[in-house]
């Protein structure tokens, strides 16, 4: 089974205005609601692609039952913690002539929530998938992702991480199984500007040198990059297409590598899959679908 953990999941309420003028009244041409976070894609995306997940996480107040109900509503199995202190979050994305964003700040998680997330991960079997994804709450340790890794270390199971600056460095000598930093978060941390597929193949070695066994590097319209625990680098173009709405392409590269990954276990299937998987996201309203994925794998056979 796989097992995505989203510690700060959300309400995303994309709206669209004609022309947005500040201090004044705006009315919207637009609204749509999703439940997001960078784990709760992740399985939204697996039972598009037929495979299902169970998602784990933290929520709270009248916003974190909505929450639930509309990732359930999806089919997604959720294993939920529900907190006492405030609200899941609502993240307001304004589609004007600019794109801005303002981000709500999350229920209040207390160590007593912390431990009953460790005792659901005590159910992890040996085989199983454990995918840790986004940023984490202010209220929680910054060495969360870390102490979950050494929590499950002599359990067999292969962690997926998708996160950025510490978060990502500190895990690595957990050996994780694959790691996904898109080329500005890999040159952050090694403070160079990375633009290039080859530019980054250095920079993805340095971190499977630190643990990680294998570096999926997302890098929006030029493409993406694998580095394989059994040597493989490889490297493939976007496939072309017209970006509607790039929220998920990333978490949704996961989740297609992981499909692609399950179904024979040969890695540059999963990489073709997870390629393809992020473009259908970028270029939907919404997540991408099986159907989309497959059109973009048969039509894009030269990128790879």
């Amino acid at each position: 089974m796989i097992y995505t953990v989203t510690f700060n999941p959300s309400l995303d309420y994309i709206i669209g205005v004609d022309q947005f003028k500040i201090g004044a009244v705006n009315r919207t041409k637009s609204e749509i609601m999703f439940p997001g976070g960078k784990g709760i894609n992740v399985s939204l995306v697996l039972k598009n692609m037929g495979i299902d997940s169970v998602a784990l996480g933290f929520c709270g107040g009248f916003t974190g039952k909505e929450f639930v109900r509309l990732i359930e509503e999806k089919g997604i199995i959720t294993d939920l913690i529900e907190v006492e202190e405030g609200n899941t979050r609502i993240n307001v994305k304004l589609k004007a002539e600019d794109e801005t964003e303002i981000n709500g700040q999350g229920p209040n998680i207390r160590e007593e929530n912390i431990q009953t997330l460790y005792k659901k991960l005590d159910k992890l079997q040996r085989g199983d998938i454990l995918v840790l994804a986004g940023s984490i709450p202010d209220v929680m340790p910054k060495s969360i992702y870390m102490d979950i890794m050494a929590y499950l270390e002599n359990k067999e199971i292969d962690i997926v991480v998708d996160a950025t600056k510490d978060l990502l460095v500190n895990v690595l000598p957990h050996k994780p199984f694959l790691i996904k930093p898109n080329n500005h978060e890999l040159g952050e941390i090694y403070g160079v500007e990375l633009k290039t597929r080859d530019e980054v193949v250095p920079y993805a070695k340095k971190m499977q040198e630190a643990g990680a066994r294998n570096v999926l590097i997302s890098m929006a319209g030029e493409g993406a990059v694998l580095l394989t625990e059994d040597g493989q680098v490889l490297k493939a173009e976007a496939p072309k297409g017209k970006v509607v709405n790039s929220v998920g392409a990333g978490d949704s590269m996961v989740a297609g590598f992981l499909t692609g990954y399950l179904n024979n276990k040969d890695y540059k299937e999963a990489f073709k899959f997870g390629v393809c998987t992020g473009s259908a996201s970028a270029f939907s309203v919404e997540l991408a679908t099986r159907a989309e994925v497959e059109s973009l794998l048969e039509n894009n056979k030269n990128l790879f």
